[in-house]
């Protein structure tokens, strides 16, 4: 069975999901509307990883990359993202290249895991930006990705 799962964040790029064991398989980039792109989720080393914040103002938008993933990969991507400790997976609605939309899975934070204060690592950041430069992102996004304020 195929799952969908929307990657915006350190996942854009596909060698660091293979990196992991899942073999993902890329299936175009795509919109998340009504949500934003910040750096807030807390992480273990107390840096800041990426999140899509739920506006739900349409205008805002996040850009990333659907995968193509087995059931089996999802599971396994459950656990290196930590769902239920810091992140929960939620379906969401996409918008493709073609304007048509699609439901797949995608990892938010949980609300007691956002510290508006975090940034996130120059390393993190470079995986996003990494990712985004592989799946072709509009220049305008990426330009906003490497503008993005690392931890010191």
């Amino acid at each position: 069975m195929s799952n969908l799962y929307f990657a915006y964040g350190s996942n854009l790029g596909t060698m660091r999901l293979r990196d992991r064991g899942i073999a993902a398989k890329p299936a175009g980039p795509a919109q998340l509307h009504g949500h934003l792109l910040r750096f807030h989720k807390r992480s273990k080393d107390g840096s800041g990883k990426a999140n899509a914040l739920r506006t739900g103002r349409k205008d805002d938008v996040v850009w990333g990359v659907l995968f193509e993933l087995t059931t089996e990969d999802l599971s396994r991507l459950d656990g290196f993202e930590g769902r239920g400790k810091g992140y929960e997976r939620v379906e969401r609605l996409v918008m493709l290249a073609d304007g048509s939309e699609v439901s797949c899975w995608v990892y938010l934070a949980s609300a007691d895991s956002i510290d508006d204060l975090l940034r996130p690592t120059v390393d993190y950041l470079r995986l996003v930006v990494d990712g985004a430069r592989e799946h072709q992102l509009p220049p305008e996004y990426l330009r906003m990705l490497e503008a993005v304020q690392v931890r010191d």
